[in-house]
């Protein structure tokens, strides 16, 4: 298990290198293109920053409201608040707040931007099809994000990915208020830089898809290790696999957070989906316990 979650932390350092390289890459080109002046481009950056700030400090509440989240108490549902209670107890965690999304679909997901400041929530259709040791592992994995500050690294990708999208949108923009004779003298500038500026957004999607799918792995390799065991969180995503976990509210800008994909299937949604399959979850899970 420990080199199961070692193997992930490398995945995504390599992973957000990348990252940071596309947008070093993209930075060139662009003064490039613009003729060497930095003033739009900082003016992006600063942009982009204070995008992140807000989101950084915002997203959290903004995830639990638009999917409708009401907190509880203790005396709401005790069963639920005990799991999640001895839980952090076990992973020496501050104590989350809890809330349940009024949802048929069996799903869960986990925000905050530190453990002092985080928050987890259960559907509705969670709590009735999963029995407490099923209902222990989601809570695991989901606690192992808030471990792992995964939520953290969300965030960043995401203020990675809007830098690179705004730089390459403005450079598609400038394209037609160019001057005819510097152009001539910067074809193959403008050209590359055309490219990049169309390119760059999906290999910056990817990426960021690349290091939620690592996190993945990694939060259900920590909370089978939080509980000892990983039969529990493999029998609830048996479970999801009969019964479905796309819910009724359909919101892209929080999929990323949830146990499992609430959005509904499309043609292309394994290779864009910001979770890896649940088969390949359940194999990964079951060859940790192997060798545990």
């Amino acid at each position: 298990m420990y080199s199961q979650i070692a193997a992930n932390k490398r995945k995504t350092i390599f992973v957000m290198a990348v990252f940071l390289l596309l947008i070093a890459a993209i930075d060139w080109l662009f003064k490039a293109f613009v003729g060497g002046s930095p003033t739009i481009f900082y003016g992006v950056l600063v942009g982009s920053l204070v995008y992140a700030v807000i989101t950084y400090y915002a997203g959290s509440r903004m995830a639990l409201a638009v999917n409708g989240a009401q907190e509880i108490q203790k005396s709401d549902n005790p069963r639920l608040w005990r799991i999640i209670e001895n839980l952090a107890i076990t992973d020496g965690l501050p104590m989350p707040r809890v809330f349940i999304m009024n949802d048929p679909a069996p799903n869960a997901f986990a925000t905050g931007r530190d453990p002092n400041h985080s928050a987890v929530c259960a559907t509705s259709g969670l709590l009735d099809l999963m029995d407490d040791s099923e209902l222990q592992g989601v809570f695991a994995h989901e606690l192992g994000h808030v471990k792992n500050y995964d939520i953290r690294v969300s965030m960043i990708a995401f203020a990675l990915t809007a830098v690179i999208s705004l730089i390459a949108d403005i450079i598609i923009r400038m394209t037609w208020f160019r001057n005819d004779d510097r152009e001539n003298n910067n074809q193959a500038i403008m050209l590359l830089a055309i490219v990049a500026a169309i390119l760059a957004p999906i290999v910056a999607t990817l990426i960021q898809l690349a290091v939620s799918r690592n996190r993945e792995y990694l939060a259900d390799a920590t909370g089978a290790l939080t509980t000892r065991y990983p039969e529990g969180l493999i029998s609830a995503l048996q479970k999801l696999q009969q019964t479905g976990s796309v819910t009724k509210k359909q919101n892209t800008a929080t999929a990323h957070l949830f146990f499992a994909n609430p959005l509904k299937a499309h043609s292309v949604s394994n290779l864009f989906s910001t979770h890896p399959p649940l088969a390949d979850r359940i194999a990964r899970l079951q060859e940790m316990g192997a060798h545990a």
